[in-house]
């Protein structure tokens, strides 16, 4: 059995058990997109605290269809995702109802929530900067800077089509407007090693391999080879790179994130605010950075004690929800400027 059959096996079990209309005072049903490995902590630590046991759909994709398959009688209450893309997504497809919840607008910035309620950030992954620790001595950086001819032939990074590089392109067109974005995009990619594409961990790789001198990648994947757990090559890699956090000129870093939202017909609302909240707390923030090296949502959370040495993440002020209006035009642009052919 495939890891994809065994997963939508696991879940088809999962969802027999799930009934619609409301469970019992101490349940709620969550549809979620992440990784069972990393929520499912969180989720019984929610359990052991409040006593309200989750019955968890893990899906690979397919989120918002199935919800739309379920119609009115979906069980779903809360579905968690990560790109901010996906979040407006569901809203856009009609599968979210707007929450108010003082605990979630005192705990999350505004920029990094639906103005409307409907969804929430729970943890931050910075576009970061990978610099060579042999042929650069760089320590700050700023992501108009990756388009300085300064960089011709020496710049590593995956497919412009990529949620994580459309969702930076979109902010830059927030910040800058469509034609310098498209000038910057042009510079771009006039100064890659090789063609856009592959994974971000491939850019610690090819800094190694002395194919590139610096890259873009998400800052997580720093924790994430740094302990081992994609092996010994990959410990390897990341001992090759220094990680930066760059800023836009004049602004900060450049977040995507993992978040939430109450299913549209949620039976059990009042238990799925509950989990939002606690996924919020100061524990859940804490054991989210441990867990997968995202950077805690809320203000004054520590991060993952292996991602330490990126320093403090300032967060650009710029809405999610400005920046997701942008998504298409920027997908537009990628294919414009011919960016991964």
């Amino acid at each position: 059995m495939t890891a994809l059959r065994s997963l939508s096996f696991t879940a088809a079990l999962l969802v027999s058990s799930l009934v619609a209309g409301p469970l019992s005072a101490s349940e709620l049903n969550l549809y979620t997109t992440r990784e069972a490995g990393l929520i499912q902590p969180l989720l019984d630590k929610f359990t052991e605290k409040t006593g309200v046991k989750v019955n968890t759909v893990f899906l690979k994709d397919g989120l918002a269809e199935r919800v739309l398959a379920e119609g009115a009688n979906s069980p779903a209450d809360l579905l968690m995702t990560v790109d901010v893309g996906n979040l407006v997504d569901l809203v856009e497809q009609g599968v979210t109802q707007p929450t108010a919840s003082e605990a979630l607008t005192a705990s999350i910035p505004a920029q990094l929530r639906d103005p409307d309620g409907h969804w929430y950030a729970l943890s931050l992954r910075a576009r970061a900067l990978y610099a060579s620790k042999e042929r650069t001595d760089l320590t700050s950086f700023t992501y108009e800077q990756l388009a300085d001819p300064a960089w011709k032939g020496k710049v590593c990074i995956r497919s412009g089509q990529h949620p994580y590089n459309t969702a930076l392109i979109a902010a830059m067109i927030a910040k800058h407007g469509e034609a310098k974005t498209e000038a910057w995009l042009v510079g771009v990619k006039e100064n890659l090693a090789r063609k856009a594409g592959g994974g971000d961990r491939d850019v610690a790789r090819d800094i190694l391999g002395d194919i590139c001198d610096v890259g873009l990648a998400n800052s997580y994947y720093v924790g994430l080879m740094r302990s081992g757990k994609g092996g010994a090559e990959q410990e390897q890699w990341v001992a090759a790179i220094r990680p930066i956090l760059p800023t836009f000129a004049g602004g900060g870093t450049h977040v995507n994130i993992s978040g939430a939202a109450v299913a549209k017909h949620a039976p059990n609302k009042d238990n799925a605010v509950k989990l939002l909240e606690y996924l919020v707390s100061d524990e859940a923030q804490a054991l989210y950075a441990e867990a997968n090296y995202e950077y805690p949502v809320k203000p004054g959370v520590a991060g993952a004690e292996l991602i330490a040495d990126l320093g403090p993440l300032t967060v650009d002020s710029t809405p999610l929800i400005e920046i997701s209006q942008h998504r298409k035009a920027a997908s537009e642009l990628v294919d414009k400027v011919g960016f991964d052919d």
